[in-house]
């Protein structure tokens, strides 16, 4: 990052020297001096890397001329360097969005590297955040939503292409929380059926009494409470797509109703008779292993080979390289402009510890952590501690095991103290027992 334009103003030529020789050390020599703020506010339009910003200049009050650079260059980081060691005033240019606030005083040289060094890694942040961007090059909106940049993404992306331009049946295959309805979405909007509807039905939400008729609807009077004729969901779904989630946990029965359905292109409301022709596109999803269910007795294979049509498998959150970090950012924007916030920048901390966690949960975990980080956050940027995962790991089965009491009560132990970030107060509140006693146990384990 030695090829960084930096702007210096300040109205000391001697001074101005002094900063521009601390950038030179670290090899960097794109770097202009000016005496003043009106010299400056013309060459922003150049959008410098970063501009030193003397607090009291003879023509422009510092907080004033923060305000042009963000206007006219918003992308450009801004330091205050003053004479003054005021933490209120810095507090208020930090909060107005300045990156650091440095005093002229016999350490100035040190922490101008320090920041110097600071700048060069959030530059280099957000060119690889742009690179990033610049690669998840969709032809449409449906597919712009789904962002990324990883390779392991790039088969999913073709398959929606391939799925878009057919009517075959199309299964989705992923972890929970992996995005397999904003798959389903993206291949019915760009297909030839998108101006009919998309119906998402979550069938593991549905009680078994009242699958059939959320289904394939109800004539009026054909049980107790149906009070109206009702359509089903195929029927809503018209010449549209039908969007079925978690298909591998319906009931044996509603399995067989399902295949007549696929068999035959109609289904038979509840209290009906007569048939109802359908005309939608059907995609399935599940986190099960469908071959292992069949195999299990658990589902059926007529069923099974109905629904496979396209299958489309989404890895999870883990294994697609630095797209948390591309999400991350996305979802920060998505949350200030909902939230009315002002915009915010990850640190490098917290992006490191966005890279480094294996989202159990995949992305509907990390936009939830994303949303309260926005909220969280101060002074304009998500520092590492307003990244809070809070990952659901049950403890280890210890029933049916050969292991004594003692391993057991080490076991309990030891999985409170990774939850709770070997915090030992906490832990001992937790199980009322003494802290020495756990003391005791590490040091036996040590020994």
């Amino acid at each position: 990052m030695n090829d960084m334009k930096v702007f210096v103003v300040e109205d000391d030529r001697w001074y101005g020297e002094y900063i521009k020789h601390i950038f030179n050390l670290l090899e960097i020599e794109n770097v202009e001096l000016f005496s003043s703020g009106k010299e400056l506010i013309p060459r922003l339009k150049e959008h410098p890397d970063l501009i030193t910003l003397d607090f009291n200049l003879p023509d422009i009050k510092g907080d004033e001329l923060l305000k042009q650079i963000q206007s006219k260059s918003p992308n450009t980081e801004a330091v205050i360097v003053s004479g003054q060691e005021n933490i209120q005033i810095a507090l208020e240019f930090i909060k107005k969005g300045a990156f650091d606030y440095l005093v002229k005083d016999e350490d100035i040289k040190n922490r101008m590297v320090s920041m110097i060094q600071q700048v060069q890694r959030q530059i280099q942040m957000k060119s690889r955040i742009t690179e990033l961007e610049s690669l998840v090059s969709m032809s449409n909106s449906s597919k712009r939503k789904i962002i990324s940049a990883d390779k392991s993404m790039d088969r999913v992306h073709d398959l929606i292409e391939k799925a878009s331009k057919s009517i075959i049946n199309i299964s989705i295959y992923g972890e929970s929380g992996t995005g397999k309805e904003l798959v389903a979405k993206a291949i019915h909007e760009d297909s030839t059926n998108n101006k009919s509807p998309f119906v998402a039905v979550n069938l593991s939400a549905i009680p078994e009494s009242l699958m059939e008729s959320e289904l394939f609807g109800h004539k009026k009077g054909s049980f107790t409470g149906a009070i109206a004729d009702r359509k089903g969901k195929f029927e809503e779904a018209g010449s549209g797509t039908i969007f079925l989630d978690e298909i591998g946990e319906i009931s044996p029965s509603i399995q067989v109703k399902l295949l007549r359905v696929l068999q035959e292109r109609e289904i038979t409301p509840i209290g009906g008779n007569g048939t109802v022709k359908i005309n939608c596109r059907i995609i399935t999803a599940t986190n099960k292993d469908l071959k292992e269910e069949v195999l299990k007795g658990n589902f059926r294979e007529d069923l099974y080979y109905r629904l496979i049509g396209m299958p489309i498998h989404i890895p999870p959150l883990r294994e697609r390289g630095k797209d948390s970090l591309l999400l991350a950012n996305s979802f920060i924007r998505e949350f200030c402009a909902y939230n009315k916030l002002d915009k915010l920048k990850l640190t490098e901390e917290a992006a490191n510890k966005i890279l480094r966690y294996s989202y159990p949960g995949n992305v509907r975990e990390l936009r939830s952590v994303i949303e309260l980080a926005t909220i969280m956050a101060s002074n304009g940027e998500i520092n590492a501690e307003d990244i809070v995962f809070q990952p659901i790991a049950p403890m280890k089965n210890l029933v049916n095991t050969n292991m004594t009491l003692k391993e057991i009560n080490e076991q309990i132990i030891d999985d409170l103290l990774t939850k709770n970030n070997n915090d030992v107060r906490k832990v001992a509140k937790i199980l009322d027992i003494g802290k020495s006693t756990i003391y005791r146990m590490l040091k036996e384990r040590a020994s």
